[in-house]
């Protein structure tokens, strides 16, 4: 950071041992980068599938459990209660939320990290959430300007085409970021993304025409533009970290987020000014913009919270997002013991929740046919290639996660989109959009009638008897 002259870092699962770990290495960044503002610490913590910090740290659901809620206060609240902890451990900007309208199964990327497919849903929740970081202290980043919910492909990957007209744009995708602007969000983060109602084939976060045409003078847009990464496939393949840096601050973006090789996209801007390419300008104002802010946040940030703070807020929205889409509404939706199987983590934090709650759990037991004896060698060996018959001892309880496939039992919980439920035969199908142990325990209140699950699906699913109870 100070070889380079860097504005700041971000942080991933990779840099973290623990959350007193982390603490350490960001208060060594903040005072051993000596300047006159502060330095920014970043951090990708929306809940659900993305979350960089774990170990004691409040693990919250995925942003379609607020979807699901449909309850501003309660996303607001667990919002805060995340960035409390955040702040704590030294950090100072969150990249999120997620201000994408998913478009349902044929969206490859955002899934659960959106809110849902109803554009006003979507913006009521992203205002909600970022309320709730910058009341914890964090700045909010939204994110994937213009809309990463509504394409066909991966930006990790390739460059996703967005086909849509921009009306059809106006009318969904750009909902959320326009009421944002309007509320006087502070940062916001541009996709790659081959916007072609605006800028063909180019990838939006370096393109002129999508950062400083789109965002900056229709939206009117005045704080800070984050690029998305810059070492994704969308916008590195096929050119220089130099390059792609010098067209990211030529298109107006003010942070340019982990380019693939630092000390290359820098020497290439420092050349791109001597030689007239970039102004000196435009890198004062990018500059100045984060300083800007970086300070004010100084100056007005509340303080942080312990680890493990906000686990009543991350368990009331989950409780508040539980969906029954199959089965009864009301009472006990299991008699006896109950096995869970499927994804290992939903599995362990199940197993927990139930016994806490006293909830009985039953075991899996294994069975093949009688061993032949010793002398029948042919029927031995084919015995032996025979697998053991799982028998329930209780009622199967399958849990599909992240990407998880359909899968057969008397109930079916999806722990994080719901389409999978459609897919599905079981008697009785819950989706809790999270496998965080505040979602496990709403998930064992459900079951053991003990409360009913309030949630209503966000988006369309196809197969399923209803929306919600």
């Amino acid at each position: 950071v100070r070889r380079l002259h860097l504005g700041g870092v971000v942080v991933f699962a990779d840099n973290m041992v623990s959350t007193g770990q982390i603490r350490g290495v960001n208060a060594t960044l903040r005072r051993d980068v000596r300047r006159p503002w502060p330095l920014l610490v970043a951090v990708d913590q929306e809940g659900g599938a993305v979350e960089r910090v774990k170990g004691d740290a409040t693990r919250f659901p995925a942003f379609m459990s607020a979807g699901s809620a449909r309850d501003p206060s309660l996303t607001q609240r667990a919002y805060a209660a995340s960035a409390a902890e955040l702040r704590g451990l030294g950090f100072n900007l969150d990249l999120a939320p997620d201000a994408d309208v998913t478009v349902g199964p044929a969206d490859p990327t955002i899934g659960a990290r959106s809110v849902g497919s109803d554009p006003a849903l979507v913006s009521a929740h992203v205002a909600a959430a970022a309320r709730g970081l910058a009341a914890g202290g964090i700045v909010p980043v939204l994110k994937h300007f213009p809309g990463h919910g509504s394409v066909p492909a991966d930006s990790h990957r390739t460059l996703p085409v967005q086909g849509r007209t921009l009306e059809q744009l106006r009318g969904t995708d750009l909902v959320p970021f326009a009421d944002a602007v309007a509320a006087g969000a502070s940062a916001i983060m541009v996709g790659h993304l081959d916007v072609r109602a605006v800028d063909p084939r180019v990838p939006g976060s370096l393109s002129r025409k999508v950062v400083t045409g789109l965002l900056r003078q229709d939206l009117g847009f005045e704080g800070l533009v984050v690029t998305d990464a810059l070492d994704m496939a969308g916008v590195a393949a096929g050119r220089r970290p130099g390059e792609v840096a010098v067209k990211a601050l030529r298109a107006g973006n003010d942070v340019l987020l982990m380019p693939s090789d630092p000390a290359a996209a820098r020497a290439g801007i420092v050349a791109a000014v001597r030689e007239g390419r970039l102004s000196r300008d435009r890198l004062e104002q990018a500059a100045a913009r984060q300083v800007a802010l970086l300070l004010h946040h100084r100056a007005t940030a509340a303080k942080g919270a312990r680890p493990g703070s906000g686990r009543a807020a991350s368990r009331a929205l989950s409780a508040a997002a539980v969906t029954s889409v199959s089965g009864p509404c009301e009472g006990a939706l299991i008699s006896g013991p109950v096995v869970p199987i499927g994804a290992p983590v939903a599995v362990a934090g199940f197993r927990a929740a139930a016994a806490a709650a006293g909830l009985a759990l039953g075991r899996i037991a294994y069975e093949k046919p009688p061993r032949p004896p010793k002398r029948a060698k042919k029927r031995l060996r084919q015995w032996r290639r025979i697998d053991p018959t799982p028998v329930y001892q209780g009622t199967p309880l399958a849990f599909t996660g992240y990407r998880g496939g359909a899968t057969a039992a008397p109930v079916v919980v999806a722990t994080d989109t719901p389409y999978v439920l459609g897919r599905v035969s079981a008697g009785v199908r819950l989706a809790t959009y999270g496998e965080t142990p505040g979602a496990m325990a709403a998930l064992v209140e459900v079951l053991a009638g003990r409360a009913t699950a309030p949630g209503r699906l966000p988006v369309q699913v196809a197969g399923v008897p209803r929306r919600g109870c």
